[in-house]
């Protein structure tokens, strides 16, 4: 779906943009990850499923795929602070490399939530991958180890982001007007 301009305040990664940082990522993480004999990529859904979709079609490794269902927003545009888990990994992480698979790093409670729980099932490894970070929401802590687009404080909606669950299938991330997220 092209942007509309109803709206969207204006595009801020172009699909050819992010095209070609997620080849980016996908090499690196395919170099970091070239010994790893069970790497698990998990997703947090809902908003990482088009991202993690396109990275492990461009990833040159054997991986196993699984989800995570985390909120801390519920369809508010600000984070409660509390990690809820709506839906839990399949997968067992003991012994394993995970590789969390997230849309954007804004507080980063979600994050460190789930980094510091799946380390605590016994891990090997647990690294964290997302295609935007906001650093000048951040209130913890979290080590993001690849990162696609540092963006500013503004909120975005495309390429997996939403607003009330509205907007995900846009093939760019864009600005989402104030006026559309205010009048609620």
């Amino acid at each position: 779906m092209k942007s509309d301009s109803k709206i969207i305040e204006k595009v801020l990664i172009s699909s050819d943009e992010i095209n070609e940082k997620i080849k980016e990522l996908a090499e690196k993480i395919s170099d970091d990850y070239k010994d790893s004999k069970d790497l698990v990529v998990v997703g947090v859904l809902n908003g990482s499923v088009i991202f993690m979709s396109q990275l492990v079609l461009n990833m040159e490794l054997d991986l196993t795929i699984d989800f995570i269902k985390a909120s801390s927003y519920g369809d508010g545009t600000v984070s409660s602070g509390k990690v809820n888990i709506i839906k839990d990994m399949d997968i067992d992480a003991r012994d394993r490399d995970i590789l969390i698979v997230e849309d954007i790093v804004d507080t980063g409670n979600t994050l460190k939530y789930l980094q510091e729980d799946i380390k605590n099932r016994g891990a090997k490894s647990v690294r964290i991958v997302s295609l935007l970070n906001k650093p000048a929401r951040r209130t913890v802590d979290v080590n993001i180890d690849y990162v696609g687009f540092d963006i500013p404080d503004e909120f975005v909606i495309g390429y997996g982001m939403d607003y009330s669950q509205k907007y995900r299938n846009l093939d760019s991330i864009c600005i989402l007007k104030r006026e559309v997220y205010e009048k609620e």
